[in-house]
């Protein structure tokens, strides 16, 4: 088979559009790693860098109603050349901040960078699943995954060799930037649409639907990956040594299911898919909730995991095909609506457990997975 021929040419598109997924996991992986230096460097309390911390959603939430109609006008493949490069530099900015103003600056233009990357690629990604004409989106997302665990990896062995973060971050910048410079010439040229964007776009009734299933996807999301441990801690009461043990569980599955997941969705179909995770992740937080012991709670995790991979992945594949915006307004108006979900749910459960106990708050987390099932019910745009 020869270079020129149509496989290869989707299959080294492909590739480049992964390897942008695969550089904003992994510079979000290695600044997650390096948190507590970063904290301890600057002398911050846990209050502290609780508000300084806010300066990252806030700079994604200030991003997105400026990011689809960026990659609409300018085309997916130049914001996320752009968005990609400014996001690896405030990476590096973080790594050399001395005083809490240089930090929250560094984290609100990594989210601003972060979601303008994630709404591009994703774009991109869009148009590569219609090349293949078959369900590829969750591959993409399981790129991130991977690189998430690579990032973590590197971040514990800057952390065990005593290595400064701002040349660890150095290190990953080289990286990225050499994974870049290779990839841009392997994406999409995403047309430019015609006519007038409107900077700010109401989303319309099927966008809506789908913005609601990411809020509850994104929801049980960002409660597994804030809260895992603590249930594990306070609920299962495991050995320090297996406190970890529910966070690695969901997230090995998470991207287990990433991987497996297209096969899967191209067999029985999108809005199927999205019906059996949101069962899978109730199910398996009832099984936490019901059985508060190390196996139950270990194997409901696994469930959450796998659940939760296809969620977001399918939603947007599913914004793609919006008939009255282009893929990148609809991203955007869908990101805007599920990112609420993520900033949501943690405090959600912080606030139920300081009121009842924290397996009830796991319990209403599981009646939101259970409400992905029954909105995709009436999602149109899910087929």
């Amino acid at each position: 088979m020869t270079l020129s021929s149509p496989f290869s040419i989707k299959r080294s598109i492909r590739w480049g559009v992964i390897s942008f997924f695969f550089t904003q996991g992994l510079c979000f992986a290695s600044w997650a790693s390096r948190i507590p230096d970063i904290k301890a460097t600057l002398g911050l309390s846990d209050a502290g860098l609780g508000s300084v911390l806010f300066a990252l959603p806030a700079g994604s939430m200030a991003g997105l109603p400026f990011a689809g109609w960026l990659v609409t006008r300018l085309g997916s493949k130049k914001v996320a050349l752009a968005a990609s490069i400014l996001y690896v530099l405030a990476m590096v900015s973080i790594g050399f901040a001395t005083m809490t103003w240089h930090l929250v600056v560094s984290l609100f233009l990594f989210g601003v960078g972060g979601n303008l990357v994630n709404i591009s690629i994703n774009t991109q990604a869009i148009g590569v699943e219609n090349l293949y004409k078959k369900s590829i989106m969750a591959s993409f997302h399981g790129a991130w995954s991977v690189a998430g665990f690579t990032g973590a990896a590197i971040g514990a062995l800057a952390v065990s060799k005593h290595i400064h973060p701002s040349y660890h971050f150095i290190a990953i910048a080289t990286l990225c930037f050499i994974a870049i410079s290779v990839a841009r010439h392997y994406t999409l040229r995403a047309k430019i649409g015609g006519g007038d964007h409107p900077l700010f776009a109401i989303p319309d009734s099927p966008l809506l639907k789908l913005g609601l299933i990411g809020f509850c996807g994104m929801a049980c999301e960002g409660a597994m990956f804030d809260w895992s441990g603590v249930y594990f801690q306070k609920v299962v009461e495991a050995p320090a040594e297996w406190v970890t043990l529910g966070y690695v569980v969901f997230m090995c599955a998470m991207a287990t299911g990433r991987f497996a997941g297209d096969g899967l969705v191209n067999r029985i179909g999108r809005k199927r898919m999205i019906q059996l995770s949101g069962i899978l992740v109730a199910a398996g937080l009832l099984l936490s909730v019901l059985l508060p012991f190390i196996v139950p709670v270990t194997i409901g995790f696994l469930l959450v995991g796998f659940g939760i991979s296809s969620v977001v992945p399918l939603v947007y594949s599913a914004a793609g095909k919006s008939l009255t915006f282009s893929p990148g307004m609809a991203l955007a108006a869908v990101s805007t609506i599920s990112f609420f979900g993520f900033l949501i749910g943690p405090p959600l459960i912080g606030f139920i457990a300081e009121a009842s106990s924290l397996r009830y708050s796991f319990a209403v987390i599981a009646v939101l997975g259970l409400c992905t099932t029954l909105l995709t019910s009436r999602a149109k745009l899910i087929q």
